[in-house]
């Protein structure tokens, strides 16, 4: 899936970039807004007990530990060292085994065919080589074998929310934006010929807040694109990303009450591999 367009770009030192942002603030504090899309990835792909898990970008374990709840044999990658800790102390509580290891999505360090199936919830989406990326979930995965996914889509909260990030902090030329993955052609063309089969379908998770405010405050906090975007700016540009990020959760709150009840849609996907 390399092309000649994509060799020149230089993934290494964007992935070493990647790192340092994800590992600003904790991103544990913005994980629990996908337990309930790990839940419904665990139960779109039939995830059963016995079955080898991957949980790929795994951060503080939310999806893995979904998955060992349910009696899998469950492994979680992420390369932020810190999360990682935080995963292990979050399974010691559960008192579920789990194995967290610091590994890229993009060079898994697993032998072929390794896992019945592969899960990510806005992890893999965001690795900078996604040919690639994409490729080792195929090969990790045995033929027959689930890759499931829930992906940030490009409309809605999510494709909102991310394009405020772009604007204010522009990606590197050349990388694709994680909003790819939150799409059905996008899937297809990731994954070619290696898909027997690909179930997609937009889904709601609704975020519940103090307020619109509370939320843009907890962001600013504690997510590391948020923090890596406002250390680049200005006081007057840190200005205008928190008031472009106010606006965008006012855009998606549903509540009436005084709280905020703000309602993302993302793309839940699963992958059948070829038997």
């Amino acid at each position: 899936m390399t092309t000649a367009a994509n060799t020149a770009i230089d993934y290494p030192t964007i992935t070493t970039t990647q790192r340092q942002t994800w590992s600003q603030g904790d991103f544990h504090e913005i994980a629990r807004l996908n337990v309930v899309m790990a839940e419904a990835m665990c139960d779109a792909g039939e995830l059963r007990a016995g079955e080898r898990v991957l949980d790929v970008g795994c951060g503080s374990g939310t999806a893995a530990l979904v998955a060992a709840r349910r009696y899998c044999q469950v492994t979680g990658i992420d390369y932020v060292p810190s999360l990682l800790d935080r995963a292990r102390q979050r399974a010691a509580a559960d008192g579920v085994d789990v194995e967290f290891l610091e590994a890229d999505a993009q060079q898994l360090p697993f032998e072929d065919d390794r896992f019945d199936a592969v899960v990510s919830v806005y992890g893999v989406q965001f690795a900078p080589d996604q040919p690639r990326a994409a490729s080792e979930l195929v090969r990790v995965t045995r033929p027959g074998g689930r890759i499931v996914l829930a992906g940030p889509m490009p409309h809605g909260w999510s494709g909102d929310f991310f394009a405020v990030h772009a604007r204010h902090n522009p990606p590197p030329p050349g990388i694709d934006s994680p909003l790819r993955w939150g799409t059905a052609d996008g899937l297809a063309d990731l994954f070619g010929d290696a898909v027997a089969d690909l179930v997609s379908e937009p889904r709601s998770a609704l975020q519940y807040w103090h307020s619109t405010d509370h939320a843009v405050d907890v962001f600013w906090r504690w997510f590391g694109p948020t923090i890596s975007a406002a250390e680049r700016l200005d006081d007057d540009g840190r200005r205008a990303l928190r008031a472009d990020l106010q606006q965008v959760f006012e855009r998606y709150d549903r509540a009436a009450d005084g709280t905020a009840v703000v309602e993302n849609t993302y793309l839940l996907s699963v992958l059948t591999l070829e038997p």
